[in-house]
């Protein structure tokens, strides 16, 4: 069995955010342009724009973080109960 350990870095890294983004749509050209004068940069990544909107917009990544954080708690409790229903079912 070959299986790959994972660092913890690893675990914690999007490779997502290092994606160059195309600016196929209006406000991804207008994010690119803005992204990449901010950074000086003509090949903007999606970890700039998230920067960018961070250090700018904090209130909207706020919102999508507690967004996300309910519901991945939420999956994880329905992931809890329904281990919880499978062993009840095994042991009967």
């Amino acid at each position: 069995m070959n299986e790959k350990v994972l660092t913890e870095e690893e675990v914690h890294t999007n490779p997502d955010l290092g994606l160059v983004v195309q600016p196929d749509s209006d406000l991804k050209k207008y994010l690119v342009e803005y992204a990449g004068t901010k950074f000086n940069s003509e090949e903007v990544s999606v970890n700039m724009i998230v920067e960018v909107i961070a250090s700018e917009f904090p209130e909207f990544l706020y919102a999508v973080a507690e967004e996300n954080f309910l519901r991945g708690y939420q999956e994880g409790l329905e992931d809890a109960q329904l281990l919880e229903r499978v062993l009840s079912a095994e042991s009967e």
